[in-house]
């Protein structure tokens, strides 16, 4: 997935940036197909796995950015590398900078990135790629063909919003932020409560009652609450329930979870309704150090989609 999103946030940042994506493989490779990562100088971002493979790569693509242009690699793992996946990689490496950031059609990013490609017409396959997509709305793998590489949009497929900036709220954003395919909305009552530099990925909101943006949540969110306070804890709870959400769970112990299941009853919720929270979140035998919390939350977060995407399928 082309994240042009966050390529577009480091050329800003850095200026020239060589972005470097794993363009096909033969046989086993550290990473799939698409994967990518940015590199300037002084810096990096992302990961094409493979240890010596991204070390290679990343020192190429530093020597690139002064003159820019594109390459395209192709290194067999054992004999080039000593590395045991017993593969081949192909390796894209293009330089950006605000001249020449690409332009989408249809979703996709389709560009010529070899000599076979260069000055010629779009390939008819290439046409057909971006003619499915606009149609269909069928976004390809990324596909290298013809001297042409067709790299689909990065588009966030889950949204999770966290109310509350404290210790947890930091470590789990810390964790979870670098995940594909999530944007995240992070809640708190004040600007002054958040790290002063947020990743790309996460929207900061504030309000002096959070409670009053639940209504802003989309209805498929998922949720994780760990607010200062109990009593907000307990109207968040309480507002989610009546908006809905896709997965919710709050930070606490059983104790707590007990008698905010009775208030939530007071307040007219049925036992199975104020089921669909969970709580306590993470894992206990972690420890609560924040970052122990912040893995075992991201552990559940990332099974729990995995289990959900399994019986997706078996139906």
């Amino acid at each position: 997935m082309f994240d042009l999103a966050a390529l577009r946030a480091a050329v800003a940042r850095h200026h020239r940036v060589a972005r470097l994506v794993i363009a096909a493989h033969d046989g086993s490779s550290p990473r799939e197909t698409g994967a990518s990562m940015l590199v300037w100088q002084g810096g990096q971002s992302g990961t094409v796995g493979g240890g010596a493979l991204e070390h290679e790569a990343t020192l190429r693509a530093r020597a690139m950015l002064a003159a820019g242009g594109a390459r395209i690699d192709r290194t067999p793992l054992g004999p080039a590398l000593g590395q045991c996946c017993g593969g081949a990689v192909t390796l894209l490496t293009e330089v950006y900078d605000e001249a020449n950031l690409p332009t989408p059609e249809a979703g996709l990013i389709a560009r010529p990135v070899a000599p076979s490609g260069y000055g010629r017409p779009r390939p008819l396959a290439v046409q057909r790629l971006i003619d499915r997509a606009r149609a269909q709305g069928v976004a390809p793998v990324p596909t290298l063909m013809q001297g042409w590489f067709v790299e689909p949009l990065a588009r966030p497929i889950r949204t999770l919003w966290i109310w509350g900036a404290g210790h947890v709220g930091r470590a789990l954003v810390h964790t979870l932020s670098p995940l594909p395919d999530l944007a995240i909305t992070w809640v708190d009552i004040a600007p002054d409560r958040f790290p002063e530099i947020l990743p790309d990925t996460v929207t900061q909101l504030t309000a002096a009652n959070p409670a009053d943006l639940v209504a802003h949540a989309p209805q498929d969110a998922e949720h994780l609450i760990l607010t200062y306070s109990h009593a907000l804890d307990l109207d968040l709870c309480h507002r989610l329930l009546a908006h809905g959400f896709a997965r919710a769970g709050l930070i606490g112990s059983h104790t707590k979870w007990a008698r905010f299941r009775s208030r939530l009853a007071a307040l007219g919720h049925s036992p199975g309704h104020i089921a669909r929270i969970d709580c306590p979140i993470g894992d206990p035998s972690l420890g609560k150090h924040p970052q122990a919390i912040a893995i075992g939350v991201a552990a559940s977060f990332l099974h729990d989609h995995k289990n959900a995407s399994r019986q997706e399928n078996a139906v």
